[in-house]
């Protein structure tokens, strides 16, 4: 059986990165938006969203993405997804058209010197 998603969090200068491995869907993808929303203080420029470990991510998931990005925005906040092509959960986000509305990088180096600039 495979598990949940787990978040960890990191701060990078006025960056905070969220690391989620694991399962996305409709059983957890409430209780993660909580979290990742309230672990975006005031002082953020942008949630860096590193989806690299993510085994399985449906269309709950997919929503979350733009959950975020829209309560981001309204704070005046950003959303960058790491995302590899490698990654199971890009087939899922490239074919819903996720790249149109959100930045998504290869890496979390390049997705902190985006959310930089």
């Amino acid at each position: 059986m495979s598990r949940l998603a787990d978040i960890e969090f990191t701060g990078h200068d006025a960056c905070t990165v969220a690391r989620l491995s694991g399962e996305i869907d409709q059983s957890n993808v409430g209780t993660l938006d909580e979290t990742l929303t309230q672990a975006v203080t005031n002082q953020s420029h942008a949630l860096v969203l590193d989806l690299t470990d993510v085994t399985y991510f449906d269309s709950s998931g997919i929503q979350l993405v733009y959950e975020l990005r829209a309560k981001l925005q309204a704070r005046g906040q950003g959303l960058r997804l790491v995302i590899p092509t490698s990654s199971s959960a890009y087939a899922a986000l490239r074919l819903a058209g996720v790249a149109r509305h959100v930045e998504l990088y290869e890496s979390e180096e390049e997705a902190l010197n985006g959310a930089a600039e």
